[in-house]
């Protein structure tokens, strides 16, 4: 069985890859999801396991995560047909660009097509990649980041510039960064909401993929009950992680939100947009899946 590095990861999968792979295990009626599940120790050390099945191939992504000592990555990719292990890689990497490449799929389905603007509240390691993958979907010309710590917002900002060829801004604000946005993307580990809903203009898009736990939000409860359309990677994670949904209207309420799984809207797309959408991203094991096939194939 092989092992692939952070770095041989990173350089196989480059993030126009990962938004095609992704939006094709999404549009597969065979592709399988296991919802992620946590063994939490009493001293903080939570351990992490999801896993997935796309095409030829079958996989599980195991980390561990603790507040004081960080993360751990790792992908076990297998051959579907036999259940004969193939490679495990390094998986840091994997998941920050399979995470920005959903909401690159999200994006270009849900996005208004003219955009042009878009705000990134957060700057650290998975906003760098959200932002790249709204650049492959859409001709953005205004960038406006904003985080708490205005060095690395500072530092984000020119990194950005110098490798998207983009004006990009770092806000002194989260609103100074979101009034007038075409497309909004929320990468932060807040607990509580980081927006506010009068600052989105209308016609908005939001991506929230910062929150993957029950009791924690980057989203209004009034943003979520007003938006035309919300899509969800999937319905299942959703109930157990979907914090930003989970806050503004139990999931046994859910018939009462214009809710979908983002797989359905590929197979359908929705009309030109009118109003608010939200994708609440999760981040799901097909994706770990459908990433680390590129990554085995390249």
């Amino acid at each position: 069985m092989r092992f692939l590095s952070e770095d041989e990861v990173r350089r196989r999968l480059p993030m126009a890859k990962a938004i095609a792979a992704l939006r094709q295990a999404f549009l597969s009626d065979e592709s399988r999801n296991q919802p992620r599940r946590r063994l939490i120790l009493p001293g903080g050390t939570v351990l992490h396991s999801m896993a997935g099945a796309v095409g030829p191939y079958l996989g599980t992504k195991i980390y561990s995560t603790n507040a004081k000592y960080g993360a751990h990555f790792h992908f076990l990719l297998y051959e579907a047909a036999t259940g004969r292990p193939l490679c495990l890689m390094d998986a840091n990497a994997l998941g920050q660009i399979r995470t920005g490449a959903a909401t690159g799929v999200a994006v270009e389905l849900l996005g208004p097509v003219e955009a042009t603007s878009c705000a990134i509240i957060g700057s650290g390691f998975q906003a760098w990649t959200q932002l790249e993958a709204v650049h492959v979907v859409r001709k953005l010309t205004e960038v406006r980041v904003y985080g708490r710590d205005e060095q690395r917002r500072r530092d984000f900002a020119a990194r950005a510039r110098d490798a998207f060829g983009l004006n990009v801004e770092a806000a002194s604000s989260a609103e100074r960064a979101v009034r007038g946005a075409d497309l909004v993307v929320t990468a932060t580990n807040a607990k509580d909401p980081v927006i506010e809903d009068q600052w989105l203009k209308p016609g908005a898009f939001v991506a929230a993929m910062g929150s993957n736990q029950a009791n924690r939000r980057e989203l209004p409860s009034d943003t979520i009950l007003r938006a035309e359309l919300i899509a969800v990677d999937s319905m299942e994670q959703a109930k157990i992680e979907a914090g930003d949904l989970l806050l503004a209207k139990p999931h046994e309420r859910w018939v009462e939100l214009p809710l979908i799984e983002l797989r359905e809207l590929l197979k359908t797309p929705p009309a030109s947009p009118g109003g608010l959408r939200i994708f609440k991203s999760l981040g799901i094991g097909i994706e770990d899946v459908a990433a680390a096939a590129v990554v085995w194939e390249s």
